[in-house]
C-alpha cells in the first residue's frame, strides 16, 4: 500500500535509514518492557515493527533494482536470498535460544545492535548515495505528474507485468501443497518429531541455502533465466510425482503396516520421502532466486519512478501465491484423500512449466 510513498516522498535510502533506525528504536524500546507488563504495548510494538519493516523491504528491494547491473542481478538475488534465510535462523531460533540464557532484555538489545549496524551501512553505503540523488528527480516527476491511478496503470503497463503475475501466482501452488502436507503425514506413519525436526528443519535450511546460492551461480556465469528454470521446475514435478509414489506405498494407515516385512517396507518408504523432501527443499531454494531474478529483470522494464511500487506488487503476490494454498491443502487432503490431492499437486506443478514457454521477450 506504501510503496508508492517509497517511489515519490523521499529518497530511498532515506527510507531505509528510518525505517532501519525505528526499528532499532522499538527493539530498545521492548527491552524496556517490565516483566509481567500489560500484552498491548508489546502488541503495539510488533505491529509498527511490522510496518516499519514492510517498509524498509519495499526500499531496499527498489535500491536492488536500481543499483545493480544486469549481470548483477542473478548473484545479487542469491546473496540477498541466502542472507535473508541465514538471518531467519539466527535472530528466529538464535533469540529464542538465547533467551533462556541471557534474558528478554539483553536480546532485544542485541538485536538493536544489529539493526544499529544495519542503518551505519546504509549511511556509509556508496552505492546509496549516488543513488539518492537520483531518487530525488524521481521523486519530483512522480509528485508533479503521477497520481494513484496513473501509478497502478503504469505498473500494470510494464511490458511482461501480466504474464510475471500470473506465474508468481502459480509457480509454487503444487511445490507449498506437498511441502505442507508430506511432514505431517510422515508424523501419522510413525517418524519421530526429532528426526523430522532434523530432516525438514536443519538439513532443509541447509540445502535450500546451497540450492539459492547454486542459482545465482549458474546465472552468473550466464545460464538463461528460461532453461533454467524449465530445468528445475521439471525435476520439481519428477520429485513430487515420486513422492506421489511413495506416499501410495505407505497406504493410509498405520494399523494396516502388519509384521516385520511391512515394518521394513515402511521404514524405506519413509526414508525416501524424507529425502525427496530435502530435495525439494533443495530445488525450491534454486527456483525461489531464479524467480526473483526474473521479478527484477520486469521491474527494470519498469520506469524508475514506479519500479517500487511494480516490484512490490509482484512480490507482494508472489507471497500470497505461497501463503494462499498452504493454508487448504490440508483440507484439500481431509476431502479428497492423499492419492487425488497430490495428484492435483502434479497438475499445479505443470501449470508454470506450461506458462514458461510463453516467456516474453524482455524477460528471456
Amino acid at each position: 500500500m506504501w510503496s508508492p510513498l517509497v517511489d515519490g516522498l523521499w529518497s530511498r535510502r532515506t527510507f531505509l535509514l528510518l525505517c532501519t533506525a525505528g526499528l532499532c528504536l522499538c527493539c530498545l524500546l521492548c527491552s524496556m518492557l517490565p516483566p509481567g507488563t500489560a500484552f498491548t504495548y508489546l502488541a503495539w510494538l510488533l505491529l509498527l515493527m511490522h510496518i516499519l519493516s514492510s517498509m524498509q523491504d519495499v526500499a531496499l528491494d527498489a535500491v536492488t533494482v536500481a543499483v545493480l547491473t544486469q549481470e548483477q542481478v542473478g548473484l545479487g538475488n542469491s546473496l540477498q536470498v541466502v542472507a535473508y534465510k541465514l538471518g531467519s535462523v539466527i535472530a528466529g531460533g538464535g533469540a529464542l535460544t538465547l533467551l533462556d540464557i541471557l534474558g528478554w532484555r539483553m536480546v532485544f538489545l542485541l538485536l538493536a545492535a544489529g539493526y544499529f549496524l544495519a542503518t551505519l551501512c546504509a549511511w556509509w553505503a556508496r552505492a546509496l548515495k549516488g543513488e539518492e540523488s537520483v531518487s530525488r528527480e524521481n521523486s519530483k516527476d512522480t509528485t508533479r505528474s503521477l497520481s494513484l491511478g496513473s501509478i497502478v496503470r503504469n505498473v500494470l503497463q510494464v511490458p511482461g507485468t501480466g504474464w510475471t503475475i500470473i506465474y508468481v501466482l502459480i509457480y509454487k501452488l503444487g511445490e507449498q501443497g506437498s511441502l505442507t502436507m508430506v511432514p505431517l503425514l510422515l508424523l501419522d506413519h510413525g517418524v519421530s518429531p526429532a528426526d523430522l525436526g532434523i530432516w525438514n528443519g536443519i538439513l532443509a535450511l541447509i540445502v535450500s541455502i546451497v540450492g539459492s546460492a547454486l542459482g545465482g551461480m549458474l546465472l552468473g556465469k550466464g545460464r538463461s533465466i528460461q532453461s533454467l528454470l524449465r530445468t528445475v521446475l521439471c525435476l520439481r514435478l519428477l520429485c513430487l510425482i515420486i513422492q506421489t509414489l511413495l506416499l501410495s506405498t505407505l497406504g493410509t494407515d498405520t494399523s494396516l503396516i502388519k509384521g516385520e516385512m511391512g515394518r521394513v517396507d515402511s521404514n524405506w518408504s519413509s526414508a525416501c520421502l524424507l529425502l525427496s523432501v530435502v530435495l525439494q527443499h533443495f530445488l525450491a531454494g534454486v527456483i525461489t532466486t531464479v524467480t526473483f531474478t526474473l521479478m527484477m529483470h520486469c521491474t527494470r522494464q519498469a520506469k524508475p519512478n514506479i519500479q517500487a511500487s511494480h516490484y512490490s506488487l509482484l512480490s507482494s503476490l508472489e507471497v500470497l501465491g505461497k501463503v494462499s494454498f498452504s493454508a487448504v491443502s490440508g483440507l484439500l487432503v481431509d476431502s479428497l484423500g492423499v492419492s487425488v490431492s497430490f495428484s492435483v499437486f502434479i497438475v499445479l506443478s505443470c501449470l508454470p512449466v506450461l506458462h514458461l514457454q510463453n516467456l516474453p521477450a524482455p524477460l528471456s
